[in-house]
């Protein structure tokens, strides 16, 4: 399992910073363009059930509810559910509340460093306008 972990990031962290700018404002506009069509109020669920359907749509592949493990001296001491990897480089976070606040960008922070990547989208849909929030993991 480690070595998957390993060939993953290494994906990722070879990932040139223009590829990931792109694919991120890929993403960012992707999300945009749902906001716009259908605006906040909804749980959580549908705005990811939407959002897989669309990614998928514009040819990315995305892990949706991915498992990433905790490793502490290399024992997996647990796990975390992601709502999103794409294309094994960005994690993408939603969700629904009326104002973000450190704690989201904590957890995402979190599960960057856990899942070894470098690039993280927090996306709250339930403001009226979504203003997405980049974390960045400087390993």
């Amino acid at each position: 399992m480690q070595t998957q972990k390993r060939k993953i990031s290494k994906i990722a962290k070879n990932m040139k910073r223009e590829e990931l700018d792109a694919l991120s404002n890929k993403i960012i506009g992707i999300a945009i363009d749902v906001h716009k069509k259908i605006g906040p109020g909804f749980v959580e669920k549908v705005y990811q059930r939407i959002l897989e359907i669309e990614f998928k749509a514009a040819g990315l592949r995305v892990e949706r509810e991915k498992r990433i493990h905790i490793i502490w001296k290399n024992e997996i001491v647990g796990y975390q559910i992601v709502d999103f990897v794409i294309k094994d480089a960005i994690i993408l976070e939603t969700k629904v509340t009326s104002q973000l606040n450190d704690l989201h960008q904590a957890q995402l922070l979190s599960y960057l460093k856990a899942a070894d990547k470098r690039l993280g989208l927090l996306l709250n849909f339930g403001e009226n306008v979504l203003v997405p929030k980049r974390v960045v993991n400087n390993f």
